[in-house]
Formats: structure tokens, sequence, C-alpha cells
């Protein structure tokens, strides 16, 4: 049976600490870049090496990972500041493991990809890289409050130099308000994250529990929390999720970010990055505040609704094709928060599992990018025709990423969005109607993008296809789109103990909570 808290049992079965290894062996391998005298093409071996290693390792967590229970699993704890109840505590369950996969799996493509590029400040370059990779697993892996807000900050430096020193024309400006958007949002949620602690607080002291100060989230679940305040922590945690996501209308940094940064700061920024909005979501908000999330609902669902219909219509003005594609994933995104706040088994299902969807086909569509304008050096959507004569390897490996993103059937984007739209309709008709046609003008701008860059007349004649790396990029991001697509049971049945805890404590009010300490 599911239980109603998670447990700090004996689920560290690995016996191993595989959780700490997977996010600080790329720091380690960062360091290590400046430790020893290593050519370019030393740096890239050991950078690849490195995150191949990381990720062969982080596939060891599905054959071990027990499914069908709630429970955090590969648990791992430390006292870090004892007398504030501040400890090194990590663990994963069914919503963090498939995330973090996810991470390292795009993490090898992004060094794949950047084998011939940058040419200059390469070991600075590398060095970024692996260090977002360790910040963004320990994000998905944390579970205490303090050491999850020390990785959600420390990911903003190695991305802010990402853009500005690599990035575009008006690189200076997307970073500076990259950084200046989110950290907005980080201020007011490290506030909510000190209320929930000072709470915590004053509970331990009413319960006369020996620990009086604690910032895990295991023992936060344990103790009810007044509706009122639950509004208040509600409402803090949202703008630093929402900025992050980012939500509508706080979106703007987003178009800028994509466009100037380079190609794996854009695949970055759409596979993992903004999956940190909305798992802060169904990680913080919901459990620890079910009344508020119920009381706020209708918020909520207008803004994910409003954020659906307004990406996809302003993508179909877009001339740039970065910007039509980051247009797109604040429409992408709209349709996660929706499957999420569905409050319901089948739209957090489709929520989270369009969130790995979203990661890896926009991933997809921005190499892709990437691909053209390394040959082209242009963007514009104009400068672009009839490539499915030169490039027919692209031209294909494109067409796939385009259904997926557009929810075609036998695509990994379809399973996702019937679930999200399944689970909206249950609710409120008009958020399931607005994300029905939020799906088809998604259909319209990618095959609008797609007709207007592979057919008509030929404009980039001489141009080479796809090399054997660029095509394994393509064909594993392909391999994916295809499994979960097909076959995606084992991905939802891997979720199942997750999302049934998260409803459950939906379901539950403060009087249940206080008696289920």
């Amino acid at each position: 049976m599911l239980t109603t808290l998670y447990q700090m049992g004996a689920w560290d079965q690995v016996g191993f600490p595989i959780l700490t290894f997977l996010i600080f062996f790329p720091l380690i391998g960062a360091a290590l870049l400046w430790v020893f005298p290593m050519d370019s093409l030393r740096l890239r071996w050991w950078a690849l090496a490195n995150v191949v290693t990381t990720f062969i390792l982080s596939l060891w967590l599905l054959p071990t990972f027990v499914t069908g229970v709630s429970d955090m699993q590969f648990v791992e704890t430390l006292p870090w500041i004892r007398e504030l109840g501040i400890s090194y505590h990590i663990g994963a369950d069914g919503i963090s493991v498939p995330l973090i996969i996810l991470t390292t799996f795009l993490f090898v493509l992004m060094i794949l990809f950047s084998w011939h590029t940058p040419k200059d400040h390469l070991r600075e370059y590398l060095s970024c890289l692996l260090v977002l990779e360790c910040t963004l697993v320990g994000v998905f892996a944390a579970l205490d409050l303090v050491l999850f807000f020390l990785f959600w900050e420390v990911m903003l430096v190695p991305m802010y130099f990402l853009i500005k020193i690599w990035g575009g024309a008006r690189r200076e400006y997307a970073a500076l308000k990259f950084v200046l958007y989110t950290l907005a949002g980080s201020v007011l949620m490290l506030v909510g994250f000190a209320v929930l602690y000072l709470n915590y607080h004053h509970y331990a002291l009413i319960e006369g529990l020996s620990t009086p100060y604690s910032a895990s989230l295991i023992d936060l679940l344990r103790m009810p929390i007044a509706p009122e305040t639950q509004g208040i922590i509600f409402w803090l945690l949202f703008f630093g999720f929402a900025f992050k996501i980012p939500l509508v209308p706080f979106h703007t940094w987003l178009p800028d970010a994509h466009v100037e940064a380079p190609t794996a700061g854009s695949v970055v920024l759409a596979g993992v990055l903004l999956k940190m909005g909305t798992y802060g979501f169904v990680r913080f908000s919901m459990p620890l505040l079910p009344e508020a999330s119920w009381h706020f609902l209708p918020y909520v669902l207008t803004l994910a609704a409003g954020g659906i219909a307004y990406g996809a219509w302003l993508a179909l003005a877009q001339d740039d094709i970065k910007k039509l594609i980051a247009y797109s994933s604040i429409s992408h995104l709209g349709f996660v928060v929706l499957g999420l706040f569905a409050m319901n088994p089948t739209g957090l299902s489709g929520g989270l599992m369009q969130m790995l969807n979203h990661g890896i086909s926009t991933a997809g569509l921005f190499f892709v990018v990437g691909f053209l304008y390394e040959r082209c050096h242009t963007r514009q959507i104009s400068d672009y025709g009839g490539l499915m004569k030169p490039m027919p390897r692209l031209a294909v490996f494109y067409l796939i990423i385009t259904f997926a993103s557009m929810a075609f059937p036998g695509t990994n984007g379809f399973v996702g969005e019937f679930l999200i739209l399944t689970g909206a309709l249950k609710g409120p008709w008009i958020f399931g109607v607005v994300a029905v046609v939020g799906v088809l003008f998604g259909a319209a701008y990618l095959l609008w993008l797609y007709q207007r860059i592979v057919f008509g007349d030929v404009k980039n004649a001489g141009i080479a296809d796809l090399t054997a790396r660029e095509s394994a990029i393509c064909v594993a991001l392909v391999a994916v789109i295809l499994w979960l697509g097909l076959y995606p049971q084992p991905l939802l049945h891997f979720m199942d103990g997750s999302v049934q805890f998260v409803l459950n404590r939906l379901e539950m009010d403060t009087a249940t909570l206080a008696r289920h300490p």
C-alpha cells in the first residue's frame, strides 16, 4: 500500500552513493580541466568521457528502482549545519529519476554537438557545461530546502557565462535579463522556504520534538500548516517557480535568452532548466500546500491556458527560427502546468511525461537550428528553402522531431498531450478547449516552419548534409521519441507511486495531516 508520507527507511538499495556521484562527478571533471595541461582535442575527449560516464551510471537507477511505492530511494543524509537542522539530504523517486536521466542524456549530446565549437575559451565553455550538469542533477535530487536553493542559485552562474561569452550580438543584455528575472523569483521563493522553516520550528516546539529546526522535506511533510499560512507560502513559491518555467506574464526573459544563447545553452534551457519550475510545483507546492493548491487552482489554470494560447499565437508571427521555438516552449510549458494542476491521475501523469517529452523534442529542434546555423550563419526563416535536396538526412530527422513537437500519434508528444487534455477536460471545460486550440496552433506554426525551410526553391545549394556525429545526435533523439511514443507504459508505471503520493497529499486536509505526523 502506498504510504502517506515519504519514508527515510533503508532505501539506499544500491549500497553506493550513486546520487552523490551523479552530482559531483561532472564538477570534479570541470575542476580537472584546469589541473592538467590539455590541447583542445583532449579537452573535448575529457568532457565527453565525463558526461558519458555520468549518463551510463544514471541508467543504473532504472533497474535498481523499486516501482509501486512512493518512498524516496537512493537516500543519502549527512549533517551539515546540525544546530539549524540543515543537512546534505538527497534522494530520488519516480518523478526525479527520469529528469536526472534526461539531464545526463542531453549533456552527452551537447558535448558531441560542441565538438568543433567554440574555438575560443574552450576550457571555460566545457567547465560551464559540466558545472551546469552538477547543479541541475542536484536540484532534482535535493531533499533539503537549503541544499535545493543552493543548487538552484549556483545554476545561474554557468548559464549566465554561457550566454554572455558565447552568445549572439545582444548576449550581454540577454544574460543580464535572464539573471535578474530568475533572481527576482528566487528571492520570493527563498522567503517562502524561510516561512516553511520557521513554521516547522513552531510546530516542533508545540509537539516537543527533539529536533527544533529542520529544512528536510521529509520533516516538513509531517507538519500541519494553517490554510492562511499555506496561501502566503504558495504565492511566494509560485513566483519563484513561475519565473523559471516561465509562465506568462513572467516569460519575457526566455525569447531573448534562447535567441542569444549558443546552441548548447538553448538546449539546456529548453531541455532541462525550464523543468526546474514545474518540478518545484510537484515537489514542494502541491504536497506541502494542498489546501492552497486547490484554493488557487483557477488562477494557475488561467495562467497556464493563457500561456498555451499566447505562446502559440506569437510563435506564428516570428521570422527567427530560434525565437519561434522559444515561444513554442512557452506554449508547451503551459500544457505541462495545465496537466499538473488538473489534480487527477491522468493529467498529472501527462504533465510529468510532457516535461520529459518537451525536453527531448525541443532540444532536438534547437540542435537542428544549430546544425543549420553552423553552415549558413543565419537564423532567419526567409534565408532558408529547399533543404530537402542538399540535406535529405536532416530533412528526415527534422520531420520526426517536428511531429514529436506537434504531438503526432506514434511520437512521445502525443502520449503526454493526450493525457493532459483528458485530465484537463475532467475539470472546467474551458481550459481543455483552450488547450485543444493550442494543439491546432502548434501544428500550424511547426508545419509552416518545416515547409518554408525544407521545401520550395533551393536557397542554400552546396551545403553539406549531416555528418556521422550530427546524425548520431539525431538518431539518439529519434530513438527516444519513438520509444516513448510507441511504448510509454514502462515510464508511466515508473511514475505511478510518486503520482499517487502527490494525489494523496492533495486529498488530505490540515486535520488529517495533524493526525499523521
